[in-house]
């Protein structure tokens, strides 16, 4: 990450940088008090530690720079429980000139190595945690989709690392395990459709009983992973083991072969199929990281988590269907869906969603799944576009493209004992870890201070919502630290299979809004603000029946007017807002408009697809999906923002739209004209070919940087209507 990326190196921010002192001050701020952190972003700054942190023994904070040190007794205060800790005998040697890394003001975060379950035999031979990855492939459709389908998977299969293991399941009407390891034919284990699936009948029909698990705290000689090699390779290998053998049965997998009547949909089984992938990680490798991996070109229509028939006359649920409440498939298949998102989530593996069809898959239905373990989503047209195919090659690259897929990850809150934690919204689950610092307001996955992430990346980002305590101590300001603080700790393993542990602990002030609200106005993050507030949405919109997102958002901008404008009673010219505040209304505006809140014209697969992506993203892309960002491109004037509005629209200019599911760059008519006569080919007219390349270049480094990969669209004034859907007037709240 960037020096310059406002994250900077904590990863952390907050909608307010200050924070008042009791509960009713901060209802009144009308904007909840709430953190943006990123767990692990890459960052040069961030020193790598070769021990395991030192926590307090009272509240398992950890030793951060802001704790308080006496050099002399070697004792160290914990700043949120006030504990006196002893300083183990390695930090012996701890002095004011000779301070350990953690303790140094400029490093608030830090990352600590861990070796994983070391062999006491020969701790130098400690086993290596093999990723796994499970391809799911759909064969229920066109043969032109699955060539396409299959050619992406054999990209995939060459860009593994050599130490991850990788296993094969396809599925029409009946769902197909393949065992890599027989190499002699090809052996296939078949699983009904139609009838739900336990994971116990998965590991008995693999012939692989219950007493040949092993736990994976020692390894005796012969074991991998906990399991003898012949029982991991009968379905899981190494990439180098079975690509051949797995690319020659790419070669012979065909389309799904039962007859499907005419005027009917074919029999697509994805929820046993999801089901016995789940199955053959958890009975195989438990506490090891894992990928489901699953290519779907359409609904499902056989068993559990159908969504809808297999007679075509019957569409697929709309909004309007699941508003009244006729979407007779919906319900059933979310309570299979959130089942199977608990078995994954005590395994600690993943679901990875790539869809690609022109009708609904089930990604709303799947979005509990997806979301509660970390799973990455891809919605495509086919699975010869390219959102999907280098979306899909993303995943599996290395180097600086790399997502940094990591593994296990749980997340661990610290706060002061004023503080206390309503929940998180974003790509994680809850443990019900009790707590004094856990509110009895629940907002998204609550009750604890306590998450898993089974998958987490570099860019993976959760929303923190606080509370307060009500209990009003800020009466006698002597008793009170002028302070407050909060620490995240997150464990993972990284994609070699190292166990890592990334702390950030950060603190801000608390002011007395009563006396003065300059402070607290000037720590606004308009930004932080607007994207809390599109998530709170999204998930009020999701869980709250009979809840009208418009009229919500707009009695809260009202509120917040009242509370932070300036004006005249029944003076409306007088209104005015202090300038940290003057972005605010405009994002609340975008949002009002957005494809967040107004659903229409989306399906409920677009939706949930756009909420996953809006919950999972950092602050500066989830504000670019509720407020586009516009660059107008000209002769007279470097590039430089514009207005989102159709008056930005001019026949000499060139606009880049960035609304981070699409780029748009639209060329004025003029434009448009000379580059059809070919001026940009003549040497005379230099710079009218580099300012057509400046907007293509800029759309590049964009969709470089991005997942998953936008949609690039080239259109002209008069030739496409994409761009100004995205433009209405706006000018009116300017």
């Amino acid at each position: 990450m960037a020096n310059s990326d406002p994250e900077g190196v904590d990863g952390v921010r907050m909608t307010w940088n200050v924070w008042p002192r009791t509960k009713l001050e901060a209802s009144k701020c009308v904007i909840p008090l709430a953190a943006s952190i990123a767990p692990i972003p890459p960052h040069s700054d961030i020193p790598t530690l070769p021990y395991a942190p030192l926590r307090c023994r009272t509240c398992s904070a950890v030793l951060n720079a802001y704790s308080r040190v006496d050099f002399l007794a070697k004792i160290w205060i914990c700043p949120f429980c006030y504990q006196r800790n002893q300083f183990p005998p390695h930090y012996a040697m701890i002095s004011e000139t000779n301070l350990p890394c953690e303790l140094y003001p400029q490093y608030t975060t830090v990352q600590y190595t861990l070796q994983t379950n070391p062999d006491p035999n020969n701790p130098s031979n400690a086993p290596q945690l093999q990723p796994v990855f499970v391809f799911v492939l759909d064969t229920c459709m066109i043969e032109e989709e699955l060539v396409f389908a299959k050619s992406a998977l054999k990209q995939a299969i060459g860009l593994l690392p050599e130490q991850a293991l990788v296993g094969f399941v396809s599925f029409g009407t009946q769902a197909h395990v393949h065992e890599l390891g027989f190499t002699e034919i090809s052996k296939v284990y078949v699983f009904k459709g139609s009838k739900e699936i336990s994971k116990e009948q998965v590991l008995e029909q693999l012939g692989l009983p219950a007493a040949g698990r092993r736990s994976t705290a020692g390894y005796p000689k012969g074991l991998q992973n906990g399991f003898t090699n012949t029982v991991v390779n009968r379905f899981l290998l190494p990439p180098s083991d079975c690509e051949f053998t797995l690319n020659s049965l790419l070669d012979e997998l065909q389309t799904d072969q039962w007859p499907v009547q005419a005027g009917h949909r074919a029999s697509r089984c994805t929820g046993v199929a999801l089901s016995v992938a789940a199955g053959l990680l958890g009975a195989c490798l438990p506490g090891t990281g894992a990928r489901i991996i699953a290519l779907v070109g359409g609904p499902c229509t056989e068993g559990p988590g159908t969504i809808v028939s297999k007679d075509l006359s019957e569409p697929v649920r709309s909004h309007k269907d699941l508003f009244k409440d006729a979407a007779p498939y919906f319900k059933k298949a979310v309570k299979f869906y959130d089942s199977l998102a608990k078995q994954l989530v005590d395994q600690g593996h993943v679901l990875d969603l790539f869809a690609s069809a022109l009708d609904q898959v089930g990604v709303a239905e799947m979005k509990v799944a997806i979301e509660r373990t970390g799973g990455l989503v891809v919605l495509a047209e086919s699975f010869g576009h390219s959102v999907f195919k280098d979306s899909f090659k993303l995943v599996f690259e290395d180097g600086e493209q790399s997502l940094g897929l990591c593994f296990n990850g749980m997340l661990e809150i610290s706060c002061s004992k004023e503080i206390k934690v309503q929940g998180i919204i974003g790509p994680c689950t809850s443990l019900e870890k009790k707590g004094p610092n856990v509110s009895d307001m629940v907002i998204g996955e609550g009750n604890t201070t306590t998450w898993k992430m089974c998958g987490l990346d570099k860019s993976t980002c959760l929303t923190v919502i606080f509370d307060l305590s009500s209990t009003d101590q800020s009466n006698v300001p002597e008793t009170v630290n002028p302070q407050f603080y909060l620490q995240f700790l997150t464990s993972y393993q990284d994609p070699e299979g190292k166990t890592l542990i990334r702390v950030t602990t950060v603190t801000r002030q608390w002011v007395d809004i009563s006396v003065s609200t300059e402070e607290l106005i000037h720590g606004f993050d308009q930004e932080t603000a607007a994207v809390v507030m599109a998530r709170i949405t999204s998930l009020k919109m999701e869980t709250e029946e009979g809840f009208d997102p418009t009229r919500w958002l707009d009695r809260n901008l009202i509120r917040f007017c009242s509370k932070f404008g300036n004006y005249r009673e029944n003076d409306p010219s007088s209104f005015s807002l202090n300038p940290c505040f003057s972005l605010f209304p405009q994002f609340i505006f975008n949002l009002r408009r957005s494809q967040f809140v107004q659903v229409f014209n989306n399906s409920p697969d677009e939706t949930a697809y756009f909420r996953v992506l809006l919950n999972k993203e950092n602050i500066t892309n989830a504000a670019v999906m509720v407020q586009p960002s516009l660059i107008s491109y000209s002769f007279n004037s470097p590039p430089q923002p514009a207005l989102l509005d159709v008056a930005s629209i001019s026949a000499d200019h060139i606009l880049l739209l960035d609304s981070y599911f699409s780029i748009v760059v639209f060329h004025g008519m003029t434009i448009a004209q000379w580059r059809n006569m070919g001026f940009q080919n003549q040497p005379e007219h230099q710079a009218f070919a580099l300012l057509l390349e400046a907007p293509q270049v800029d759309a590049q480094i964009i969709i470089r940087d991005r997942f998953p990969v936008p949609r690039l669209v080239v259109c002209d004034q008069h030739g496409s209507q994409i761009f100004i859907g995205k433009v209405e007037p706006i000018s009116h709240i300017q």
